[in-house]
């Protein structure tokens, strides 16, 4: 009796087994096919989604959709806007190391030839090109009935491209153009069929409100039309040194330290932003809020302000240009009608990174930073703080007024300050 129970469990075992491996062997297959259909996704394959995000970020606006054709869907246009996005960073990337990685995915067959070519060519001559795109404005042109095919133009590309030959830099280059896109729908993702550049045309603008406190009239800033003398101190919080924005931040000690300072006969302060502490290109609301109470706090005591941006920031490559252009212009914007703010200060002390990020890289990225805060912000000033009086005459034409710092003794002023007369 033993023994026949003994064999029913072992059968009872066996057919349970059997059964449970069928259901998982059944759940594999059809978790296979459910991925096999859905197919992977080119931008999650080529670290694409994170690459980008971390790396290129240029300006996009679209004109108002009026296309012919079927009626866009916005959802739609985002990822046509992602592709086409992608496919740029994808060039951009291939023409600096000389792959052809991932060029399949963004464009068509008859699309890559020119690209190959390209690559073939640069690859032979030892040509490397650094690029980025710094804005877009495409405008819808046609979107097919069947949601396979679009047509855009896309006006007054901005470009920057540094051109290296055996790994010496021989050009560089800032450019716009228009281009004409044709993108085809093919297995679920849009590429692009043609891309034609042509001369850019005129676009236009939007019009911000211009009214501005702080102006410079001659050689001197004058303050709703009178002279304005600033006198002041760079500012960090008590007990915050090279923290202001961070956890200790306590609008009550900021308005006891601001008593202090008017106290003392000061009339303004300069207070610094790091690009890291308030999240980079993606701006951290909590950061705002907390610089819009500072900045509140210093009308409210008839304190002016001079904003550093980018302080402990040494990142010149081309390959920043668009994350730091995000990053500025979120902020520029937020506050470009604040009557606390005099200028904003592009970085603190950037020819020290002269040496060592290469003096026109640093050159070129300040220029741009500059175009971008104008561009947002035309109701306040814009200078960089210089670390002495001698690399001060870098880019004095684009800047609204020249800032540096004296270290030396004091019986050099005069002499110092003589070289900017």
């Amino acid at each position: 009796m033993s023994l026949i129970n003994n064999k029913n469990t072992i059968r009872t075992v066996l057919l349970s087994s059997f059964i449970l491996l069928n259901v998982l062997l059944l759940f594999a297959l059809s978790s296979i096919l459910e991925y096999l259909n859905t197919g992977a996704d080119r931008t999650s394959m080529l670290h694409l989604e994170k690459e980008t995000v971390n790396t290129y970020l240029p300006k996009v606006i679209w004109e108002k959709l009026n296309n012919v054709g079927r009626e866009m869907e916005q959802n739609t246009l985002k990822t046509i806007e992602k592709d086409y996005l992608f496919s740029w960073y994808i060039k951009n990337k291939s023409l600096e190391n000389n792959k052809k990685n991932g060029i399949e995915d963004y464009y068509t067959q008859n699309a890559r030839v020119n690209l190959y070519n390209s690559i073939d060519y640069n690859l032979k001559n030892k040509i490397t090109i650094e690029s980025t795109t710094l804005k877009h404005n495409p405008k819808l042109e046609f979107y097919s009935e069947n949601g396979q095919q679009v047509v855009f133009t896309d006006k007054n590309v901005i470009e920057f491209q540094k051109v290296y030959k055996d790994k010496k830099l021989i050009s560089e280059v800032q450019d716009t153009a228009t281009y004409k896109v044709l993108m085809l729908l093919e297995d679920g993702f849009w590429r692009i069929r043609h891309i034609q550049k042509m001369k850019p045309e005129p676009i236009k603008k939007d019009t911000l409100k211009v009214n501005p406190e702080f102006k410079v009239v001659g050689k001197k800033i004058k303050y709703n039309n009178s002279d304005f003398i600033s006198k002041g101190i760079n500012y960090y919080p008590k007990n915050s040194a090279w923290d202001t924005f961070g956890d200790r931040f306590n609008k009550d000690t900021i308005a006891k330290d601001f008593d202090i300072i008017k106290k003392s006969k000061l009339n303004s302060i300069r207070i610094f932003i790091q690009y890291e502490d308030f999240g980079k290109a993606d701006i951290k609301p909590e950061k705002l809020e907390k610089l819009k109470t500072l900045l509140d706090l210093a009308e409210a005591k008839n304190l002016k302000v001079v904003v550093t941006l980018f302080d402990f920031y040494s990142d010149y490559t081309l390959e920043s240009w668009t994350l730091t252009s995000r990053h500025a212009e979120k902020i520029v914007t937020a506050f470009k009608d604040h009557k606390a703010i005099i200028a904003w200060d592009i970085k603190n002390e950037p020819n020290l990174d002269f040496e060592n990020r290469d003096k026109n890289n640093v050159l070129n990225w300040l220029q741009q930073m500059i175009i971008v805060i104008k561009e947002n912000d035309p109701n306040h000033l814009v200078t960089i703080g210089w670390s002495n009086s001698y690399e001060a005459t870098n880019l004095e034409d684009k800047v609204d007024f020249v800032s540096y710092h004296f270290y030396n003794a004091i019986d050099d002023f005069e002499t110092e300050y003589a070289i900017l007369d």
